[in-house]
């Protein structure tokens, strides 16, 4: 059974580790994240361990997947800053552990992150993925638009340029309670 929980910023320092532990699995396996291989143990560290504060001043939102008590899987959930943007916010680092891959987990976090936008008021989200990727497919089956692709937008885990596709999702306002 996978198991999704929205963690306080104690808890993102808390499970920095576990956290390091899923983030190096999927730059190992290939993923774009932003991260070059091999990733050091203390970079991974340092980058969960600086999510801490986003998510106390309530610019960012993580959640966890856990199977058994392991943590499987992540994504966030970045708030627009700027008042006229506020309707807006940004999926971000959607990850999976190749050895939980195809039970739901994506599927499952992807969900939450939308009901957690919906709920802090959010009509909009964007996201971006490498293009091609297995992400691609949860996007478009889960009711996303793609906007488009941008060539050499970021380098893959070993250095190559790699295009990203652009997506968008408007949540529906009948169920926001933040918005009339």
């Amino acid at each position: 059974m996978i198991e999704i929980a929205e963690l306080t910023p104690a808890e993102v320092s808390a499970r920095a580790g576990e956290l390091a532990d899923v983030l190096d699995d999927v730059v190992a396996g290939g993923a774009s994240l932003g991260f070059l291989s091999p990733l050091r143990r203390e970079d991974a560290l340092a980058y969960w361990r600086g999510r801490a504060a986003p998510v106390a001043d309530g610019a960012a939102v993580l959640w966890v997947a856990c199977v058994d008590g392991r943590v499987v899987g992540t994504v966030q959930l970045h708030l627009a800053a700027m008042p006229n943007g506020r309707h807006r916010a940004e999926i971000a680092k959607l990850m999976v552990r190749r050895d939980a891959r195809g039970r739901g987990v994506a599927g499952a976090l992807l969900g939450a992150a939308e009901r957690g936008a919906v709920g802090r008021g959010v009509t909009l989200l964007v996201l971006d993925t490498q293009t091609g990727s297995p992400a691609e497919r949860l996007y478009r089956s889960s009711g996303w638009t793609e906007v488009g692709v941008i060539p050499d937008f970021a380098t893959d885990p070993g250095g190559v340029l790699q295009p990203t596709t652009v997506f968008y999702k408007l949540l529906s306002r009948e169920s926001n309670p933040r918005n009339p």
